[in-house]
């Protein structure tokens, strides 16, 4: 059975850091890229960042760059999302997906998780 289990998430203040944790089983981690994703109430979901497992390259949305980073524990078949310098406008819920190659569609996953909040005070 397939899984994708995130986790982390919680309520921070403004400036805080979280880190999301997102544990896959049941497919081969190797071969897929693992995607983060976030929906906000009212809104669409967008991609947040991405990393392909068979070679660590690594994709962020513009509204994160140098306030996330990706990364991926193969040997635990984990992809971690570590969350810096919070805003309130990062407030959602977060996914992690799982597809053959990293992409901001939604429709290029196969696997996706249940999510969890993350909620930014200001």
């Amino acid at each position: 059975e397939v899984q994708l289990v995130e986790s982390g998430g919680g309520l921070v203040q403004a400036g805080g850091s979280l880190r999301l944790s997102c544990a896959a089983s049941g497919f081969t981690f190797d071969d897929y890229a693992i995607g983060w994703f976030r929906q906000a109430p009212g809104k669409e979901r967008e991609g947040v960042s991405c990393i392909s497992s068979s070679d660590g390259s690594t994709y962020y949305a513009d509204s994160v760059k140098g306030r996330f980073t990706i990364s991926s524990d193969n040997a635990k078949n984990t992809v971690y999302l570590q969350m810096n310098s919070l805003k309130p406008e990062d407030t959602a819920v977060y996914y992690c997906a799982a597809g053959y190659y990293c992409s901001q569609s939604t429709n290029e996953y196969d696997y996706w998780g249940q999510g969890t909040q993350v909620t930014v005070s200001s």
